[in-house]
């Protein structure tokens, strides 16, 4: 049954589902006219909320081109591509290699999202090609999977923001409360749903795969590398080719690094893409082959620089006319003492979808989730919690957050999209359960 309904998604999307700049144009048009239909607003204010929205993300979008530059980088050099080939080959059959790269994509988004994202896709790519029959569409997205806990781990917004001073707006509405890690990350509540979703979803992914004869498989495209002849470059092509000017500014970096961690400080999208940096240089040796691979890479960052200024947009236009604001509203409205948690969790999957950003999505739900809770006796951090599955729930088919392993790895959004939706409908039934019942 779980075969069959995947392959009638993936046959359905195959069909129907366009480019995921398609997507976000039709979504940036949905949430222009519910601003003017639902909330009153003009089409000049409209458009000027999606103006003053469209280049928030600049920053961000410029740290995830380099996450999937670097990380493309890196996998092309000699050593990673031995360590990627080393751990694929631990899976003997197509079956195992899905069991293999959802568990270790789940484990590294766990410990840090940002640093997941390239791991999952690279060991797909690897296992893909070292695998024979595997299914590369498939366990792309049993690595995109993983992805569901990466706001119960340790780089979870809205758990680190609840646990953190300084923010005066979200002081006043948890009274000066700050809510420990213990009380979300690593409550046992938390810790039951990141085992059950790593104890299912392995095998769900693996009961989805199809048929040898409908499998996709990734074939090498690599070229060789050309010998150079040193002996016959110049002097300024021969100091192109020379490894200690790699290495002055890998030990700036490095020094940078080691007194960044002895100080305490945690990981973060610049220091994850910092770490990718000093590694690509150490690692590929010499300015002239880095260049040569910085190059090939570039070319995965297309979809992030086109598309993420679009839900910037979309985002803006949910936040400045009260959509989001609104949605929210309505979940809390509906809910009582003994729902609120599922409520609020199914309430975040769907805001999610329009405002895909996690720390986004808490300043616009936070302001209304926080005082409902409170006036229905609900602690907060299974509040803060509901809204942080939620978040990570409905990323199953939000483009946005697919974008980069579509880009490391050259699939299209339809040739996974069937299989994450089995994935939203497993997932979503699993967690809300447990929500409810451990919530």
């Amino acid at each position: 049954m779980i075969k069959a309904g995947a392959e009638f998604f993936s046959r359905l999307v195959q069909r129907w589902l366009p480019d995921a700049f398609v997507i976000a144009i039709i979504l940036s048009a949905m949430v222009f006219l519910s601003g003017l239909i639902f909330q009153g607003q003009t089409v000049t204010a409209m458009a000027d909320h999606w103006g003053n929205g469209v280049w928030k993300l600049l920053g961000f979008s410029m740290q995830m081109v380099l996450i999937l530059v670097l990380g493309t980088v890196l996998a092309m050099s000699k050593p990673i591509k031995a360590i990627l080939t080393g751990v694929a080959t631990l899976a003997k059959s197509p079956a195992q290699g899905i069991v293999l790269v959802t568990l270790a994509s789940m484990l590294a988004l766990w410990i840090n999202w940002g640093f997941g994202l390239v791991v999952g896709a690279l060991l797909a790519r690897q296992v893909a090609f070292t695998v024979k029959d595997s299914h590369f569409p498939l366990l792309l997205a049993a690595a995109y999977s993983g992805l569901l806990v990466w706001h119960a781990g340790l780089s979870g917004s809205i758990p680190l923001k609840i646990a953190s001073p300084g923010n005066d707006t979200l002081g006043q509405l948890l009274n000066g409360q700050l809510v420990p890690l213990s009380e979300t990350i690593f409550a046992w509540q938390n810790l039951a749903i990141v085992l059950a979703l790593a104890i299912s979803l392995p095998l769900l992914n693996m009961l989805m795969m199809p048929a040898k004869e409908s499998r996709l498989a990734m074939t090498h495209n690599e070229e060789p590398e050309p010998v150079i002849d040193m002996a016959s470059l110049s002097p300024a092509e021969k100091l192109e080719h020379w490894p200690i000017i790699n290495f002055l500014l890998v030990a700036i970096g490095a020094i940078y690094l080691w007194g960044y961690f002895a100080a305490g400080n945690g990981i973060s999208l610049n220091i994850i893409n910092l770490c990718l940096l000093i590694a690509g240089l150490a690692l590929h040796k010499s300015p002239a082959n880095f260049l040569n691979a910085m190059a090939k890479g570039i070319g995965t960052s297309t979809g992030i620089v086109l598309q993420f200024p679009l839900y910037a947009g979309i985002m803006g236009m949910m936040v400045g006319s009260g959509l989001a604001s609104a949605l929210s509203q309505w979940f809390v409205q509906i809910s009582t003492a003994d729902s609120f948690a599922v409520v609020t969790f199914f309430s975040a999957g769907v805001v999610n979808f329009l405002v895909p950003s996690g720390g986004g999505q808490w300043a616009v739900q936070a302001p209304i989730v926080v005082p409902a809770a409170a006036q229905l006796g609900v602690p907060i951090n299974q509040a803060a919690m509901a809204v942080a599955w939620g978040d990570a729930w409905t990323n199953m088919i939000q483009p946005f957050w697919a974008l980069p392993l579509l880009a490391l790895t050259g699939l299209k959004l339809r040739q996974i999209m069937g299989y994450c939706i089995v994935i939203l409908i497993w997932s979503g039934l699993l967690i809300s359960s447990m929500i409810y019942l451990l919530y």
